[in-house]
């Protein structure tokens, strides 16, 4: 279920948008430049393929993306739950990271394989979190401050799009507006 619950900047309470209809998800995102589509594979993909079979899967989707944006490069990422021990600290630490507000120097594209995953947009004075699942693909144009939630068990499998290799351009302004808003669990507890 991909869901759109937008929010007034200064008061997360403030819920002036919940919907999951994607034609009203599409519109409302245009709205703050972020385009929002749907992409089905060409075949079924198991839960644990690799990173060639998800690539190859929506191979014509991909070559499409590239084509049209100029991107060199597309990589797989990857959010699992960590076993316990020492890296379980080291999950909480990158979900906490991810969930800080940051600006990119180039445009934030992700197509979501599997697995559940929201991205929050602070765009326009309100905040717009995109509960993305499976099919979904996100555009998000450089600058425009945001932040990523998998929730506390995180299962997540997209496809990154890069113009180039490098990613130093993230900038982390100051604030924690993040941690006022509703999680991914938050929202999908919601009714």
């Amino acid at each position: 279920m991909t869901l759109l619950q937008v929010m007034a900047a200064d008061d997360p309470g403030a819920v002036q948008l919940r919907s999951e209809d994607p034609e009203v998800i599409r519109t409302q995102l245009l709205r703050v430049g972020v385009r929002f589509s749907r992409w089905r594979a060409a075949r079924r993909i198991p839960v644990d393929a690799d990173d060639a079979t998800i690539l190859n899967a929506y191979r014509s989707h991909i070559d499409h993306v590239i084509a049209e944006n100029g991107y060199q490069a597309v990589d797989i990422r990857r959010l699992t739950p960590a076993p316990a021990g020492p890296g379980l600290r080291r999950s909480r630490a990158n979900r906490e990271n991810f969930r800080r507000l940051h600006l990119h120097e180039e445009d934030v594209v992700r197509f979501l394989v599997a697995g559940v995953g929201c991205h929050y947009l602070h765009a326009a004075g309100q905040v717009y979190a995109l509960v993305c699942t499976a099919g979904d693909l996100l555009s998000v144009p450089s600058r425009t401050g945001h932040w990523f939630d998998a929730g506390a068990t995180p299962r997540y499998t997209s496809v990154r799009f890069l113009r180039g290799g490098d990613r130093s351009g993230v900038r982390f302004p100051p604030g924690d507006i993040g941690a006022r808003f509703p999680t991914l669990d938050d929202l999908l507890a919601l009714p």
